[in-house]
């Protein structure tokens, strides 16, 4: 159950106009229940990854892989964002991510749901092989093969 921006009235998941006052509420971003630590933590690491990935365990699109090969990335529900999260529990711009070298840098921007790294909120964060991401609903692992020997 939603709630409408204008009037308050209670509102489906999956309608696009409130019933009570006619407000457009498509688009809107949905809360979710985060992951607990222990259940972060059964999250296996990608076999066979790469350089960096993130592999979506739990979420609408499971298996999904999002290989971070450039400099800075965002993640969103946005279409345009580098890595598309189609789902209401997305903020539209709800992350960004940035390589230097072998690290991996996760930052949350300002999302309504939060970030959240081994089932704990962050804001920004430097990601580590096996860390398991949460962004809404969606559970990614994290993996980065050493590429060579600066890992």
């Amino acid at each position: 159950m939603g709630e409408c921006p204008a009037c308050g009235a209670s509102l489906d998941v999956d309608v696009a106009e409130c019933p009570s006052c006619g407000a457009s509420v498509a688009g809107a971003t949905e809360s979710f229940e985060p992951v607990g630590a222990e259940e972060a933590a059964q999250v296996a690491q990608v076999p066979g990854a790469e350089g960096p990935v993130l592999v979506v365990r739990k979420g609408p699109q499971p298996g999904e892989r999002f290989f971070i090969d450039t400099p800075r990335l965002s993640i969103g529900r946005d279409p345009a964002s580098d890595i598309f999260l189609n789902d209401m529990t997305v903020s539209r711009t709800h992350a960004m991510i940035e390589c230097v070298g072998s690290r991996v840098k996760l930052t949350d921007a300002g999302s309504l749901n939060g970030t959240y790294v081994n089932g704990e909120l962050v804001e920004a964060v430097e990601l580590s092989n096996g860390d398991t991401v949460q962004i809404g609903t969606f559970q990614m692992a994290f993996a980065c093969a050493p590429k060579g020997e600066d890992s």
